[in-house]
């Protein structure tokens, strides 16, 4: 797909939504976990997501987008997508979190651009690394901490709850890179990320087998359907759809960089929404981000 100065504008504009959308998603997510597992949260939302992306695609060219010429190779490339991007990120990160602080999860996920960046440095040919970009990650990265912790103490690090969450920043950069390896110009973004979801969900469904879930139509209320259909609708098909679109045309290394800002977005939600404070130490983290 050829990028264009339109198209450029269009991939920060859908960065920045996706980063706002995802840092808002832990105050959904503490909401449901008061009645459904991470698991069962992560499969619910994502099965949304798909549904409304197979709507969209079907629409977008009034039948079914099936050919018969299917490419194994392109199917192997999609199954690894959304098992890296899906199920091998968000399970990492899930169990890291029974294992360790969130703050440690959340200082830990935000060396993703730094993990994409080395990964794509032995593996990515096409796009050159500078130096400034580490520069930033670095300072960007010390911001996070700061934001993070909030100005509370350091709960320090627990061994296998961190190494969990450092091997889902790996996962999120595998993810990132294999993007890079779709033919755009064979796949419209809707259908191709509508692929990477529904390979996403075949490998989630085994764990959350394994988690043994159980769902009823009585855990429902009219604000658990708002917070899944926004988790589904918003956080998983749109957000999915803006990011690979901005990896497409801005790259790895630029589009990685806005999870930096996540945390932000998170402090001030948390601030607006369950009214948590804002330390000068989180204010001078933002400046560093």
């Amino acid at each position: 797909m050829p990028t264009t100065h339109r198209s450029i504008l269009l991939s920060h504009i859908g960065a920045i939504i996706t980063i706002i959308i995802w840092g808002v998603t832990f105050i959904a997510s503490k909401i449901l976990l008061e009645t459904f597992t991470m698991i069962e949260i992560l499969l619910l939302r994502f099965i949304l997501g798909f549904i409304l992306l197979v709507i969209i695609d079907i629409g977008r060219k009034g039948k079914p987008v099936l050919k018969n010429n299917i490419s194994i190779k392109d199917e192997l490339t999609f199954l690894l997508t959304g098992f890296t991007g899906v199920t091998l990120y968000y399970s990492l990160e899930t169990f890291a979190l029974t294992k360790t602080s969130a703050s440690n999860v959340g200082i830990l996920v935000s060396l993703a651009p730094i993990t994409t960046a080395i990964m794509a440095l032995i593996w990515l040919k096409s796009e050159k690394f500078k130096l400034s970009y580490l520069y930033g990650f670095v300072i960007a990265f010390v911001g996070v901490v700061f934001v993070i912790t909030n100005g509370t103490r350091f709960e320090g690090f627990s061994v296998e709850g961190d190494f969990l969450a450092i091997l889902g920043t790996f996962a999120w950069a595998s993810y990132s890179l294999l993007l890079k390896r779709i033919d755009t110009k064979k796949y419209h973004i809707i259908t191709y990320t509508k692929k990477i979801i529904f390979y996403g969900i075949i490998t989630l469904i085994p764990i959350a087998l394994y988690d043994n879930i159980s769902i009823s139509l009585s855990d429902f209320s009219v604000l658990h359907i708002s917070l899944f259909l926004f988790l589904g609708l918003g956080a998983s098909a749109l957000c999915f759809v803006f990011w690979n679109y901005a990896v497409d045309h801005l790259g790895v290394y630029k589009t990685s960089a806005y999870i930096y800002a996540s945390p932000i977005v998170t402090l001030i939600s948390a601030f607006l929404v369950l009214h948590e404070p804002i330390s000068l130490f989180a204010i001078a983290g933002a400046v560093c981000i």
